[in-house]
């Protein structure tokens, strides 16, 4: 299996560009999508404080199921069940599950509301998914486990550790699904039971994981030994190269790709282990308070690129053709992280025009600012801020910085456009103060006082 996966914790994209990105998924090699729905799936009832404004309605939630469908796409839910809970523990009602009273991103495992809690979200997401044979449970990176009091006063009583601690509360989540929903799979990311020994892991646990480190052998040989049958890979083809990160470095996850490559050619020694799937992260924020990284229609000839390497065993020639072919493209140049051509891919409008706030917005208008002796000597922030000047002066730079702040306000006037066709109004908003009016603002003022 070949999974896409869509981080909605950020840049959810409406669902009219769903419509017209999973046929390209389909097209590039992908038969399933992970979806991370985090606050924009349509809780009810007591549930009902977890949703976004802008959350999807469950009709939504029903045409993206019936999309994969048409594209042949397996839906597989990613629900978190013990760290990255910001979304539900940064709320007052929720704040008594918190593992440390001071921070929102972990549960609590010993306080009996915890899993009654849990049981309620994953009821409510499962129902929504009849048609899915597969849940994530998340289960990454739970930080502070074992700092809080009651952590703290359970090892001491049963002179157990963090790990111990950390498989009880899975184990308890497994119990649920399996007793709940039968047949259904079970997927969850493996960094936490790297910590964890052979014999702990030896259990008769029913689940299936996946795992994202290339430095693999050391860590597949201890989960053959603990008695797995199956893995999972997980890639990534977005947003793991910095939290602000705007531009996708296309080398640096083709050569994720391929050292992923290299550890399933080592998949068959360890037998009776076998490769289930990969999965292809696109994390759009790195928590739910982080800034967003690289927005979807940015990141789509990467995704190609990282889809095509999978399918063919590497970027051969046929892969590349294919990518350029698809994606509507005459060439790409990997190492620059760039591609020749107008494209003809969904959201590529937004694509170029994001390359060029990246590579001349704020050069452009710092080199206005910066570089222009006259502002500098007649137009100082001295000078603005009382508010005299040499009109001679003046006017010496007055129509070129005009015409720099029309010309880009301009350009943000149909960036804004081509983004409100895609995303809802809080993440226009976010994206375009986080890259666009850094910069911008600076020279808007410096318009403002000269008029």
């Amino acid at each position: 299996m070949r999974l896409v996966h869509l981080d909605l914790k950020g840049a959810a994209p409406r669902v009219s560009y769903l419509e017209q990105v999973f046929p390209l998924l389909s097209h590039l090699g992908a038969n399933g999508v992970l979806i991370e729905y985090e606050d924009m799936f349509p809780f009810k009832g007591e549930l009902e404080i977890l949703r976004s404004p802008y959350a999807y309605s469950e009709e939504d939630i029903e045409r993206i199921q019936q999309l994969a469908e048409q594209h042949k796409l397996e839906v597989v839910p990613l629900v978190q069940t013990f760290g990255h809970v910001e979304f539900i523990l940064k709320h007052e009602k929720y704040q008594h599950l918190r593992e440390v009273e001071r921070f929102p991103n972990s549960f609590n495992p010993h306080v009996p509301d915890t899993l009654a809690l849990l049981k309620s979200i994953l009821s409510q997401v499962i129902e929504k998914h009849r048609r899915s044979t597969w849940i994530h449970i998340g289960a990454d990176e739970v930080f502070h486990l074992g700092e809080g009091m009651d952590s703290k006063n359970w090892m001491s009583q049963h002179k157990g550790d963090v790990g111990t601690m950390y498989l009880r509360h899975i184990k308890e989540v497994l119990g649920f699904l399996t007793a709940q929903y039968w047949g259904l799979r079970v997927l969850m990311w493996d960094d936490m039971l790297r910590k964890i020994s052979v014999g702990a892991l030896r259990a008769p646990w029913g689940w299936w994981h996946w795992w994202s480190c290339p430095a693999a052998v050391q860590f597949l040989t201890k989960y053959v030994e603990s008695g797995f049958e199956a893995v999972w890979f997980a890639s990534a083809f977005k947003g793991t190269t910095g939290p602000a990160q705007a531009w996708t470095p296309l080398s640096y996850h083709l050569k994720n790709h391929l050292s992923w490559l290299k550890v399933m050619q080592a998949v068959p020694r360890l037998a009776p282990l076998r490769l289930q799937g990969v999965v292809l992260t696109g994390w759009q924020r790195y928590d739910h308070y982080s800034v967003l990284c690289e927005l979807l229609p940015v990141s789509i000839p990467s995704l190609a690129i990282c889809l095509q390497t999978l399918v063919n065993g590497g970027f051969t020639e046929e892969a590349k053709r294919k990518v350029l072919d698809v994606l509507g493209l005459e060439s790409v140049q990997l190492e620059q992280s760039t591609c020749e051509g107008r494209g003809a891919f969904p959201g590529v409008e937004i694509y170029h025009m994001v390359e060029q706030v990246n590579g001349h917005l704020k050069e452009s208008i710092l080199k206005a600012l910066e570089e222009e002796s006259a502002i500098k000597g007649w137009f100082s922030p001295y000078h603005r801020k009382r508010q005299f000047g040499n009109p001679r002066n003046m006017e010496s730079f007055g129509s070129k910085v005009l015409k720099l702040h029309e010309d880009w306000e301009s350009f943000v006037r149909d960036l804004r456009a081509q983004l409100e066709r895609i995303y809802f109004p809080d993440t226009v908003e976010e994206w375009l103060e986080e890259n666009v009016n850094p910069y911008l603002d600076q020279l808007r003022d410096l318009v403002r006082d000269y008029r």
